[in-house]
Protein backbone atom coordinates (compact mmCIF):
# COMPACT_ATOMS: atom_id res chain seq x y z
CA UNK A 1 0.00 0.00 0.00
CA UNK A 2 1.42 3.52 -0.78
CA UNK A 3 1.72 5.71 2.35
CA UNK A 4 1.02 8.78 0.25
CA UNK A 5 -2.34 7.77 0.18
CA UNK A 6 -3.34 8.02 3.66
CA UNK A 7 -1.93 12.05 3.26
CA UNK A 8 -5.00 12.52 1.34
CA UNK A 9 -7.82 14.34 3.16
CA UNK A 10 -10.70 11.93 4.08
CA UNK A 11 -8.93 9.21 3.11
CA UNK A 12 -8.82 6.99 6.15
CA UNK A 13 -12.43 7.15 6.26
CA UNK A 14 -13.02 6.29 3.28
CA UNK A 15 -10.81 3.16 3.70
CA UNK A 16 -13.03 2.46 7.22
CA UNK A 17 -16.27 2.31 4.92
CA UNK A 18 -14.54 0.48 2.06
CA UNK A 19 -13.45 -2.45 4.78
CA UNK A 20 -17.02 -2.28 6.19
CA UNK A 21 -18.34 -3.07 2.29
CA UNK A 22 -15.83 -5.44 1.34
CA UNK A 23 -16.39 -7.56 4.38
CA UNK A 24 -20.30 -7.43 3.40
CA UNK A 25 -18.91 -8.45 0.06
CA UNK A 26 -16.94 -11.39 1.04
CA UNK A 27 -19.65 -12.71 3.32
CA UNK A 28 -22.26 -12.75 0.01
CA UNK A 29 -18.99 -14.20 -1.92
CA UNK A 30 -18.86 -17.40 0.32
CA UNK A 31 -23.00 -17.85 0.54
CA UNK A 32 -23.24 -17.17 -3.21
CA UNK A 33 -19.92 -20.43 -3.71
CA UNK A 34 -22.25 -22.31 -0.96
CA UNK A 35 -25.59 -22.32 -2.30
CA UNK A 36 -24.29 -22.38 -5.44
CA UNK A 37 -22.82 -25.97 -4.44
CA UNK A 38 -25.55 -27.30 -3.13
CA UNK A 39 -27.62 -26.79 -5.75
CA UNK A 40 -25.34 -28.25 -8.36
CA UNK A 41 -24.90 -31.18 -5.35
CA UNK A 42 -28.53 -31.80 -5.12
CA UNK A 43 -29.10 -31.74 -9.14
CA UNK A 44 -26.01 -34.45 -9.39
CA UNK A 45 -27.83 -36.67 -6.65
CA UNK A 46 -31.16 -36.46 -8.70
CA UNK A 47 -32.65 -34.47 -6.94
CA UNK A 48 -35.83 -32.25 -7.70
CA UNK A 49 -35.13 -28.67 -8.78
CA UNK A 50 -38.23 -28.07 -6.15
CA UNK A 51 -36.35 -28.98 -3.32
CA UNK A 52 -33.56 -26.03 -3.66
CA UNK A 53 -35.65 -23.04 -4.13
CA UNK A 54 -34.48 -21.74 -0.98
CA UNK A 55 -30.77 -22.44 -1.98
CA UNK A 56 -31.63 -20.74 -5.06
CA UNK A 57 -33.23 -17.77 -4.14
CA UNK A 58 -29.94 -17.42 -1.43
CA UNK A 59 -27.84 -17.48 -4.12
CA UNK A 60 -29.82 -15.13 -6.50
CA UNK A 61 -29.81 -12.42 -3.70
CA UNK A 62 -25.96 -12.87 -2.54
CA UNK A 63 -25.25 -12.81 -6.39
CA UNK A 64 -27.55 -9.31 -6.42
CA UNK A 65 -25.70 -8.33 -2.87
CA UNK A 66 -22.60 -8.88 -4.02
CA UNK A 67 -22.83 -6.85 -7.55
CA UNK A 68 -25.02 -3.99 -5.81
CA UNK A 69 -22.29 -3.49 -2.50
CA UNK A 70 -19.64 -3.30 -5.89
CA UNK A 71 -22.22 -0.77 -7.66
CA UNK A 72 -22.50 1.21 -4.09
CA UNK A 73 -18.09 1.06 -4.20
CA UNK A 74 -17.84 1.92 -7.52
CA UNK A 75 -19.91 5.79 -6.73
CA UNK A 76 -18.08 6.02 -3.80
CA UNK A 77 -14.87 5.86 -5.43
CA UNK A 78 -16.08 8.39 -8.09
CA UNK A 79 -17.38 11.09 -6.25
CA UNK A 80 -14.58 10.70 -3.37
CA UNK A 81 -11.84 10.85 -6.90
CA UNK A 82 -13.46 13.68 -8.23
CA UNK A 83 -13.64 15.44 -4.93
CA UNK A 84 -9.92 15.43 -4.20
CA UNK A 85 -8.73 15.90 -7.62
CA UNK A 86 -10.53 19.34 -7.67
CA UNK A 87 -9.07 19.80 -3.99
CA UNK A 88 -5.63 18.96 -5.28
CA UNK A 89 -5.71 20.58 -8.10
CA UNK A 90 -6.90 23.52 -6.24
CA UNK A 91 -3.46 23.35 -3.53
CA UNK A 92 -1.34 22.99 -6.79
CA UNK A 93 -2.52 26.56 -7.94
CA UNK A 94 -2.23 27.88 -4.77
CA UNK A 95 1.12 26.26 -4.13
CA UNK A 96 2.21 27.87 -7.52
CA UNK A 97 0.57 31.58 -6.72
CA UNK A 98 2.12 31.57 -3.27
CA UNK A 99 5.75 30.70 -4.80
CA UNK A 100 5.10 33.21 -7.73
CA UNK A 101 6.59 32.87 -10.72
CA UNK A 102 9.83 31.82 -10.01
CA UNK A 103 8.58 28.40 -9.25
CA UNK A 104 6.43 28.11 -12.29
CA UNK A 105 9.66 29.01 -14.40
CA UNK A 106 11.53 26.13 -12.54
CA UNK A 107 9.23 23.12 -12.59
CA UNK A 108 8.44 24.06 -16.37
CA UNK A 109 5.12 25.62 -17.53
CA UNK A 110 4.57 22.56 -19.93
CA UNK A 111 5.39 20.35 -16.85
CA UNK A 112 2.59 22.39 -14.81
CA UNK A 113 -0.04 21.80 -17.70
CA UNK A 114 0.63 18.46 -18.01
CA UNK A 115 -0.01 17.37 -14.40
CA UNK A 116 -2.78 19.91 -14.27
CA UNK A 117 -4.78 18.15 -16.80
CA UNK A 118 -3.74 14.45 -17.51
CA UNK A 119 -1.78 14.21 -14.34
CA UNK A 120 -4.61 14.93 -12.64
CA UNK A 121 -7.31 12.72 -14.70
CA UNK A 122 -4.41 10.31 -14.57
CA UNK A 123 -4.63 10.39 -10.41
CA UNK A 124 -8.12 9.73 -10.20
CA UNK A 125 -8.13 7.08 -12.12
CA UNK A 126 -4.98 5.52 -10.38
CA UNK A 127 -7.26 6.45 -6.74
CA UNK A 128 -10.88 4.97 -8.42
CA UNK A 129 -9.21 1.61 -9.31
CA UNK A 130 -6.32 0.90 -7.01
CA UNK A 131 -7.95 1.68 -3.70
CA UNK A 132 -10.96 -0.22 -3.29
CA UNK A 133 -8.65 -3.07 -5.66
CA UNK A 134 -6.22 -2.82 -2.33
CA UNK A 135 -8.67 -3.41 0.01
CA UNK A 136 -10.05 -6.40 -1.76
CA UNK A 137 -7.16 -7.86 -1.49
CA UNK A 138 -6.46 -7.39 2.00
CA UNK A 139 -9.45 -9.09 2.98
CA UNK A 140 -11.51 -11.77 0.77
CA UNK A 141 -8.98 -14.00 0.19
CA UNK A 142 -8.34 -13.48 3.87
CA UNK A 143 -12.27 -14.75 4.33
CA UNK A 144 -12.02 -17.75 1.51
CA UNK A 145 -8.90 -19.55 2.94
CA UNK A 146 -10.50 -19.25 6.83
CA UNK A 147 -13.67 -21.00 5.05
CA UNK A 148 -11.75 -23.37 3.39
CA UNK A 149 -8.92 -24.02 5.92
CA UNK A 150 -12.46 -25.17 7.70
CA UNK A 151 -13.47 -27.45 4.96
CA UNK A 152 -10.06 -28.83 3.62
CA UNK A 153 -6.78 -28.21 5.18
CA UNK A 154 -4.82 -29.35 2.35
CA UNK A 155 -6.65 -27.13 -0.47
CA UNK A 156 -5.97 -24.01 2.36
CA UNK A 157 -2.87 -24.73 2.21
CA UNK A 158 -2.17 -24.77 -1.54
CA UNK A 159 -4.03 -21.50 -1.50
CA UNK A 160 -1.83 -19.97 1.37
CA UNK A 161 1.68 -21.15 0.07
CA UNK A 162 0.71 -19.60 -3.53
CA UNK A 163 0.29 -16.05 -2.16
CA UNK A 164 3.27 -15.34 -1.08
CA UNK A 165 5.08 -16.56 -4.30
CA UNK A 166 2.40 -13.98 -6.29
CA UNK A 167 3.52 -11.29 -4.24
CA UNK A 168 6.90 -11.60 -4.35
CA UNK A 169 6.35 -11.76 -8.36
CA UNK A 170 4.16 -8.38 -8.01
CA UNK A 171 6.96 -6.89 -6.21
CA UNK A 172 9.75 -8.06 -8.53
CA UNK A 173 7.31 -6.91 -11.39
CA UNK A 174 6.61 -3.62 -9.40
CA UNK A 175 10.16 -2.63 -9.12
CA UNK A 176 11.18 -2.89 -12.67
CA UNK A 177 7.22 -1.58 -13.99
CA UNK A 178 8.18 1.79 -11.91
CA UNK A 179 11.26 2.02 -13.38
CA UNK A 180 9.30 2.11 -16.43
CA UNK A 181 6.70 3.89 -15.62
CA UNK A 182 8.98 7.18 -14.22
CA UNK A 183 11.24 6.42 -17.34
CA UNK A 184 7.55 7.61 -19.54
CA UNK A 185 6.75 10.27 -16.92
CA UNK A 186 9.58 11.64 -17.30
CA UNK A 187 9.68 11.38 -21.46
CA UNK A 188 5.98 12.60 -21.40
CA UNK A 189 7.18 15.71 -19.18
CA UNK A 190 9.70 16.78 -21.57
CA UNK A 191 8.04 16.14 -24.48
CA UNK A 192 5.10 18.43 -22.77
CA UNK A 193 7.31 20.94 -22.43
CA UNK A 194 8.73 21.37 -25.46
CA UNK A 195 5.42 21.41 -27.24
CA UNK A 196 4.78 24.24 -25.23
CA UNK A 197 8.11 26.00 -26.44
CA UNK A 198 7.92 24.64 -29.64
CA UNK A 199 3.88 27.02 -29.85
CA UNK A 200 5.57 30.00 -28.23
CA UNK A 201 8.36 30.13 -30.96
CA UNK A 202 6.31 29.06 -33.84
CA UNK A 203 6.43 32.46 -34.93
CA UNK A 204 10.16 33.01 -34.59
CA UNK A 205 11.05 29.64 -36.43
CA UNK A 206 9.04 30.55 -39.20
CA UNK A 207 10.54 34.02 -39.36
CA UNK A 208 14.02 32.88 -39.29
CA UNK A 209 13.52 30.04 -41.47
CA UNK A 210 13.95 26.97 -38.91
CA UNK A 211 10.57 25.20 -38.86
CA UNK A 212 11.68 22.71 -41.03
CA UNK A 213 14.53 21.64 -39.03
CA UNK A 214 12.76 21.88 -35.80
CA UNK A 215 10.21 19.61 -36.85
CA UNK A 216 12.80 17.02 -37.22
CA UNK A 217 13.72 17.77 -33.30
CA UNK A 218 9.86 17.33 -32.50
CA UNK A 219 10.02 14.01 -34.46
CA UNK A 220 12.71 12.50 -32.70
CA UNK A 221 11.32 14.01 -29.25
CA UNK A 222 8.16 12.14 -30.38
CA UNK A 223 9.60 9.02 -31.49
CA UNK A 224 11.77 8.51 -27.87
CA UNK A 225 8.34 8.98 -26.56
CA UNK A 226 6.89 6.63 -28.36
CA UNK A 227 9.40 3.63 -27.75
CA UNK A 228 9.51 4.11 -23.87
CA UNK A 229 5.68 4.06 -23.48
CA UNK A 230 5.79 0.58 -26.29
CA UNK A 231 8.55 -0.70 -23.45
CA UNK A 232 6.10 0.16 -20.65
CA UNK A 233 3.17 -1.40 -22.25
CA UNK A 234 5.50 -4.46 -23.34
CA UNK A 235 6.58 -5.06 -19.77
CA UNK A 236 2.82 -4.76 -19.10
CA UNK A 237 1.08 -7.25 -21.02
CA UNK A 238 3.92 -10.14 -19.80
CA UNK A 239 3.33 -9.42 -15.72
CA UNK A 240 -0.26 -9.80 -16.90
CA UNK A 241 0.50 -12.92 -18.60
CA UNK A 242 2.36 -14.04 -15.79
CA UNK A 243 0.12 -13.21 -13.18
CA UNK A 244 -2.41 -14.71 -15.02
CA UNK A 245 -0.66 -18.20 -16.00
CA UNK A 246 0.44 -18.49 -12.18
CA UNK A 247 -2.80 -18.53 -10.69
CA UNK A 248 -4.40 -20.49 -12.88
CA UNK A 249 -1.95 -22.88 -12.57
CA UNK A 250 -2.75 -22.83 -8.95
CA UNK A 251 -6.37 -22.92 -9.54
CA UNK A 252 -5.42 -25.98 -11.28
CA UNK A 253 -3.14 -27.47 -8.70
CA UNK A 254 -6.48 -27.16 -6.15
CA UNK A 255 -9.01 -29.06 -8.77
CA UNK A 256 -6.25 -31.86 -8.95
CA UNK A 257 -6.18 -32.41 -5.63
CA UNK A 258 -9.54 -31.99 -5.00
CA UNK A 259 -10.34 -34.74 -7.57
CA UNK A 260 -8.18 -37.22 -6.34
CA UNK A 261 -9.70 -36.83 -2.92
CA UNK A 262 -13.20 -36.96 -4.33
CA UNK A 263 -11.85 -40.47 -5.88
CA UNK A 264 -10.38 -41.44 -2.87
CA UNK A 265 -13.48 -40.68 -0.72
CA UNK A 266 -11.62 -38.59 1.70
CA UNK A 267 -13.87 -35.35 0.41
CA UNK A 268 -18.01 -35.12 -0.63
CA UNK A 269 -18.85 -33.51 -3.36
CA UNK A 270 -20.33 -30.34 -2.07
CA UNK A 271 -17.17 -28.97 0.05
CA UNK A 272 -14.86 -29.72 -2.94
CA UNK A 273 -17.31 -28.00 -5.31
CA UNK A 274 -17.63 -25.11 -3.02
CA UNK A 275 -13.43 -24.78 -2.44
CA UNK A 276 -13.45 -25.11 -6.34
CA UNK A 277 -15.81 -22.37 -6.82
CA UNK A 278 -13.97 -20.17 -4.22
CA UNK A 279 -10.41 -20.75 -5.47
CA UNK A 280 -10.71 -18.51 -8.38
CA UNK A 281 -12.30 -15.83 -5.92
CA UNK A 282 -9.48 -15.93 -3.89
CA UNK A 283 -6.97 -15.34 -6.33
CA UNK A 284 -9.58 -12.65 -8.34
CA UNK A 285 -8.23 -9.77 -5.90
CA UNK A 286 -4.61 -10.43 -6.71
CA UNK A 287 -5.19 -11.09 -10.45
CA UNK A 288 -6.98 -7.73 -10.44
CA UNK A 289 -4.74 -5.18 -8.54
CA UNK A 290 -1.48 -6.64 -10.08
CA UNK A 291 -3.10 -5.83 -14.21
CA UNK A 292 -4.79 -2.42 -12.70
CA UNK A 293 -1.07 -1.75 -11.05
CA UNK A 294 0.41 -1.23 -14.54
CA UNK A 295 -2.10 1.01 -15.35
CA UNK A 296 -2.05 3.30 -12.37
CA UNK A 297 1.27 3.68 -11.90
CA UNK A 298 1.36 6.66 -14.11
CA UNK A 299 -1.52 7.97 -12.13
CA UNK A 300 0.18 7.18 -8.72
CA UNK A 301 3.55 8.89 -10.15
CA UNK A 302 1.77 12.24 -11.18
CA UNK A 303 -0.24 12.49 -7.30
CA UNK A 304 3.25 12.16 -6.00
CA UNK A 305 4.57 15.31 -8.17
CA UNK A 306 1.27 17.32 -7.59
CA UNK A 307 1.63 16.41 -3.41
CA UNK A 308 5.67 17.53 -3.84
CA UNK A 309 4.16 20.85 -5.71
CA UNK A 310 1.17 21.48 -3.38
CA UNK A 311 3.62 20.71 0.05
CA UNK A 312 6.36 23.53 -1.21
CA UNK A 313 7.15 25.27 1.91
CA UNK A 314 4.85 28.35 2.52
CA UNK A 315 5.53 31.51 4.04
CA UNK A 316 5.83 32.17 7.42
CA UNK A 317 2.55 33.56 8.98
CA UNK A 318 2.64 37.44 9.17
CA UNK A 319 0.33 39.28 11.72
CA UNK A 320 -2.94 40.56 10.11
CA UNK A 321 -2.40 43.87 10.63
CA UNK A 322 -3.93 46.23 8.01
CA UNK A 323 -1.91 47.82 5.28
CA UNK A 324 -2.48 51.25 3.58
CA UNK A 325 -2.77 51.65 0.20
CA UNK A 326 0.54 53.15 -1.39
CA UNK A 327 0.45 57.13 -2.03
CA UNK A 328 3.37 59.76 -2.60
CA UNK A 329 3.82 59.48 0.52
CA UNK A 330 4.23 55.33 0.88
CA UNK A 331 8.29 54.73 2.19
CA UNK A 332 9.31 51.36 1.37
CA UNK A 333 12.42 50.41 3.49
CA UNK A 334 14.98 47.26 3.43
CA UNK A 335 17.41 46.79 5.77
CA UNK A 336 20.23 44.20 5.55
CA UNK A 337 18.06 41.71 3.40
CA UNK A 338 19.49 38.50 2.15
CA UNK A 339 17.59 35.99 -0.48
CA UNK A 340 18.95 32.86 -0.79
CA UNK A 341 16.99 30.21 -2.81
CA UNK A 342 19.55 27.04 -2.40
CA UNK A 343 20.53 26.28 0.71
CA UNK A 344 24.29 25.83 0.36
CA UNK A 345 23.98 28.42 -2.98
CA UNK A 346 25.15 31.71 -3.00
CA UNK A 347 22.59 34.79 -2.05
CA UNK A 348 20.37 36.24 -4.67
CA UNK A 349 20.65 39.24 -2.57
CA UNK A 350 23.11 40.00 -0.07
CA UNK A 351 22.99 42.25 2.76
CA UNK A 352 20.28 44.90 0.43
CA UNK A 353 19.75 48.40 1.99
CA UNK A 354 17.76 51.15 0.26
CA UNK A 355 14.74 53.34 0.53
CA UNK A 356 12.00 54.33 -1.99
CA UNK A 357 9.40 56.84 -1.05
CA UNK A 358 6.19 57.60 -2.75
CA UNK A 359 5.58 57.32 -7.06
CA UNK A 360 8.79 57.10 -8.20
CA UNK A 361 10.06 55.42 -10.91
CA UNK A 362 13.34 53.10 -10.10
CA UNK A 363 15.39 51.27 -12.61
CA UNK A 364 17.15 48.11 -11.03
CA UNK A 365 20.07 47.20 -13.43
CA UNK A 366 22.87 44.99 -13.67
CA UNK A 367 24.39 41.70 -15.34
CA UNK A 368 22.40 38.73 -15.67
CA UNK A 369 22.35 36.97 -12.43
CA UNK A 370 22.76 39.84 -10.69
CA UNK A 371 19.19 39.87 -8.44
CA UNK A 372 16.68 41.99 -10.38
CA UNK A 373 14.60 39.28 -10.82
CA UNK A 374 14.61 38.49 -6.88
CA UNK A 375 14.23 41.86 -6.24
CA UNK A 376 10.63 42.64 -8.27
CA UNK A 377 9.80 39.02 -6.85
CA UNK A 378 10.49 40.19 -2.75
CA UNK A 379 8.24 43.64 -3.78
CA UNK A 380 5.70 41.32 -5.54
CA UNK A 381 5.36 39.23 -2.61
CA UNK A 382 6.27 35.68 -4.56
CA UNK A 383 9.45 35.59 -1.87
CA UNK A 384 10.88 36.01 1.39
CA UNK A 385 13.46 37.31 3.04
CA UNK A 386 15.80 34.99 4.84
CA UNK A 387 17.18 37.60 7.29
CA UNK A 388 17.19 41.66 7.08
CA UNK A 389 13.54 43.40 7.54
CA UNK A 390 11.73 44.38 5.06
CA UNK A 391 9.51 47.81 6.12
CA UNK A 392 6.24 49.00 5.01
CA UNK A 393 5.78 52.91 6.31
CA UNK A 394 7.17 51.57 9.51
CA UNK A 395 5.70 47.92 9.09
CA UNK A 396 8.22 45.31 9.78
CA UNK A 397 7.39 41.87 7.57
CA UNK A 398 9.37 38.71 6.39
CA UNK A 399 7.37 38.64 2.83
CA UNK A 400 4.77 40.88 1.12
CA UNK A 401 2.85 38.27 0.17
CA UNK A 402 -0.45 40.00 1.56
CA UNK A 403 -3.75 40.34 -0.19
CA UNK A 404 -4.15 43.73 0.54
CA UNK A 405 -0.35 44.69 -1.29
CA UNK A 406 -0.69 42.33 -4.01
CA UNK A 407 -4.31 43.82 -5.00
CA UNK A 408 -2.54 47.25 -5.44
CA UNK A 409 0.38 46.30 -7.96
CA UNK A 410 0.26 44.71 -11.33
CA UNK A 411 3.28 42.59 -12.78
CA UNK A 412 4.53 42.45 -16.27
CA UNK A 413 7.00 40.22 -16.63
CA UNK A 414 9.45 39.07 -20.50
CA UNK A 415 5.94 36.75 -21.27
CA UNK A 416 2.35 37.74 -20.06
CA UNK A 417 0.27 35.11 -19.86
CA UNK A 418 -2.62 34.86 -22.34
CA UNK A 419 -5.54 33.19 -21.29
CA UNK A 420 -7.29 30.97 -23.71
CA UNK A 421 -10.32 33.57 -24.34
CA UNK A 422 -11.45 36.67 -25.70
CA UNK A 423 -9.31 39.54 -26.43
CA UNK A 424 -11.98 41.47 -24.25
CA UNK A 425 -11.79 39.15 -20.92
CA UNK A 426 -7.86 39.32 -21.39
CA UNK A 427 -7.59 42.68 -21.30
CA UNK A 428 -10.32 43.04 -18.30
CA UNK A 429 -8.39 40.35 -16.15
CA UNK A 430 -7.77 42.66 -13.30
CA UNK A 431 -10.86 44.26 -13.86
CA UNK A 432 -13.80 41.93 -14.83
CA UNK A 433 -16.43 44.13 -14.13
CA UNK A 434 -15.18 46.71 -17.33
CA UNK A 435 -17.51 48.23 -20.13
CA UNK A 436 -16.60 47.66 -23.30
CA UNK A 437 -15.41 51.64 -23.70
CA UNK A 438 -13.53 51.32 -21.18
CA UNK A 439 -12.00 48.20 -22.74
CA UNK A 440 -11.68 49.64 -26.07
CA UNK A 441 -9.57 52.51 -24.39
CA UNK A 442 -7.35 50.72 -22.82
CA UNK A 443 -6.72 48.77 -25.88
CA UNK A 444 -5.72 51.85 -27.51
CA UNK A 445 -3.52 53.10 -24.85
CA UNK A 446 -1.71 50.44 -25.07
CA UNK A 447 -1.55 50.63 -29.08
CA UNK A 448 -3.69 47.67 -29.82
CA UNK A 449 -6.41 49.88 -32.10
CA UNK A 450 -4.49 48.89 -35.39
CA UNK A 451 -4.58 44.86 -34.06
CA UNK A 452 -8.10 45.18 -33.61
CA UNK A 453 -9.33 46.40 -36.97
CA UNK A 454 -7.43 43.52 -38.29
CA UNK A 455 -9.51 41.15 -36.24
CA UNK A 456 -12.95 39.98 -37.92
CA UNK A 457 -14.35 39.84 -34.42
CA UNK A 458 -12.74 43.24 -32.63
CA UNK A 459 -12.46 42.10 -29.11
CA UNK A 460 -14.83 39.00 -29.04
CA UNK A 461 -11.35 37.66 -31.10
CA UNK A 462 -10.32 34.50 -29.49
CA UNK A 463 -7.00 34.68 -28.62
CA UNK A 464 -4.13 31.87 -26.59
CA UNK A 465 -4.20 28.67 -26.82
CA UNK A 466 -6.32 27.20 -29.38
CA UNK A 467 -7.07 30.74 -30.84
CA UNK A 468 -5.66 33.61 -32.68
CA UNK A 469 -2.05 33.63 -31.78
CA UNK A 470 -0.02 37.03 -30.52
CA UNK A 471 3.13 37.92 -31.53
CA UNK A 472 5.34 38.83 -28.09
CA UNK A 473 4.71 42.57 -28.80
CA UNK A 474 1.22 42.15 -28.99
CA UNK A 475 1.21 40.19 -25.83
CA UNK A 476 3.05 43.20 -23.93
CA UNK A 477 0.37 45.58 -25.61
CA UNK A 478 -2.26 42.88 -24.03
CA UNK A 479 -0.44 43.53 -20.37
CA UNK A 480 0.37 47.23 -21.05
CA UNK A 481 -4.14 47.38 -21.39
CA UNK A 482 -4.37 45.49 -18.43
CA UNK A 483 -2.36 47.82 -16.62
CA UNK A 484 -3.90 51.01 -17.89
CA UNK A 485 -7.29 49.21 -17.37
CA UNK A 486 -6.94 49.08 -13.59
CA UNK A 487 -4.75 51.94 -12.19
CA UNK A 488 -2.89 50.01 -9.66
CA UNK A 489 -0.53 51.99 -8.11
CA UNK A 490 2.01 49.66 -8.15
CA UNK A 491 3.86 48.68 -11.15
CA UNK A 492 6.19 45.67 -11.34
CA UNK A 493 7.93 45.34 -14.57
CA UNK A 494 10.66 42.30 -15.16
CA UNK A 495 12.95 42.66 -18.39
CA UNK A 496 9.21 43.36 -20.17
CA UNK A 497 10.63 44.23 -23.28
CA UNK A 498 13.98 41.63 -22.85
CA UNK A 499 12.87 38.94 -26.30
CA UNK A 500 11.66 42.10 -28.27
CA UNK A 501 13.40 43.90 -31.73
CA UNK A 502 14.54 47.11 -30.78
CA UNK A 503 11.39 48.80 -33.25
CA UNK A 504 8.98 47.70 -31.18
CA UNK A 505 10.50 47.93 -27.95
CA UNK A 506 11.00 51.54 -28.64
CA UNK A 507 7.25 51.79 -29.52
CA UNK A 508 6.35 50.10 -26.60
CA UNK A 509 8.52 52.29 -24.58
CA UNK A 510 6.01 55.18 -24.91
CA UNK A 511 3.20 53.10 -24.10
CA UNK A 512 4.82 52.33 -20.95
CA UNK A 513 6.23 56.21 -19.73
CA UNK A 514 2.67 57.08 -20.32
CA UNK A 515 1.70 53.93 -18.33
CA UNK A 516 4.35 55.12 -15.16
CA UNK A 517 2.58 58.36 -14.29
CA UNK A 518 1.70 58.73 -11.00
CA UNK A 519 2.50 54.82 -9.82
CA UNK A 520 5.49 53.45 -8.14
CA UNK A 521 7.43 51.79 -10.85
CA UNK A 522 9.85 49.69 -10.40
CA UNK A 523 11.10 48.14 -13.60
CA UNK A 524 14.44 45.63 -13.39
CA UNK A 525 16.28 45.31 -17.15
CA UNK A 526 19.36 44.71 -18.65
CA UNK A 527 18.64 47.80 -21.75
CA UNK A 528 19.99 50.61 -20.23
CA UNK A 529 17.91 53.41 -22.62
CA UNK A 530 15.40 52.95 -20.20
CA UNK A 531 16.80 54.70 -17.10
CA UNK A 532 16.84 58.20 -18.86
CA UNK A 533 12.95 58.02 -17.89
CA UNK A 534 13.98 56.90 -14.41
CA UNK A 535 13.93 59.32 -10.93
CA UNK A 536 16.34 56.90 -9.42
CA UNK A 537 18.42 53.75 -10.35
CA UNK A 538 20.03 50.99 -7.92
CA UNK A 539 22.67 49.03 -9.59
CA UNK A 540 23.28 45.05 -8.27
CA UNK A 541 26.50 43.48 -9.04
CA UNK A 542 26.05 39.83 -7.29
CA UNK A 543 23.32 40.47 -5.35
CA UNK A 544 24.72 43.89 -3.73
CA UNK A 545 23.94 47.33 -4.24
CA UNK A 546 26.83 49.08 -5.49
CA UNK A 547 25.84 51.97 -6.97
CA UNK A 548 22.70 53.91 -6.66
CA UNK A 549 21.39 57.65 -8.18
CA UNK A 550 20.29 59.46 -10.99
CA UNK A 551 20.98 58.09 -14.90
CA UNK A 552 23.35 61.72 -14.66
CA UNK A 553 24.95 61.10 -11.22
CA UNK A 554 26.14 57.54 -12.12
CA UNK A 555 27.19 58.94 -15.47
CA UNK A 556 29.49 61.34 -13.59
CA UNK A 557 30.51 58.72 -11.42
CA UNK A 558 31.86 56.80 -13.96
CA UNK A 559 31.46 53.69 -12.46
CA UNK A 560 29.81 50.01 -13.45
CA UNK A 561 26.70 51.73 -14.50
CA UNK A 562 28.64 53.55 -16.73
CA UNK A 563 30.80 51.01 -17.96
CA UNK A 564 27.96 49.02 -18.83
CA UNK A 565 26.37 52.36 -20.78
CA UNK A 566 29.39 52.78 -22.70
CA UNK A 567 28.53 49.59 -23.92
CA UNK A 568 25.45 49.00 -24.73
CA UNK A 569 25.22 52.75 -26.67
CA UNK A 570 29.24 52.67 -27.93
CA UNK A 571 31.23 56.48 -28.19
CA UNK A 572 27.59 57.99 -27.56
CA UNK A 573 27.90 56.92 -24.19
Amino acid sequence: MDKQLLQYEGMKKLLASLTILTVLQGVSILLQAIMLAEVVTHLFNSGAFQEVYTETLYFVLSFLTRYGIQHIKNKMMDRYSADIGAKLRAEVLDSLFHQGPRAAKKIGTGNIVTLLLDGISQFKQYIVLFTPKMVNMMIIPAMIVVYVLLQDRTSAVILIVVVPILVAFMILLGWAAQKKADKQWDMYRVLSNHFVDSLRGLETLKYLGLSRSHSQKIELVSDRYRKTTMGTLRFAFLSSFAMDFFTTLSVATVAVFLGLRLIEGELLLQPALTILILAPEYFLPIREIGADYHATLNGQEAGKKLKEIASLPQFKAEERRPMDRVNEKTNIELSSVTVQHEIEGKPSLADVSLSIKGYRKIGIVGESGAGKSTFIDLIGGFIETNSGSLKVDGQSFTHLQRKEWQEQLIYIPQHPYLFQDTLFNNIAFYHPNATLEEVRWAADQAGLSQLLQEFPNGLDEKIGEGGRTLSGGQAQRVAIARAFLEKRPILLLDEPTAHLDIETEYDLKERFVNLFEEKLVLLATHRLHWMVDMDYIYFLHQGRVVEEGTHEELMKKKGQYYQMVKIQMGDEA
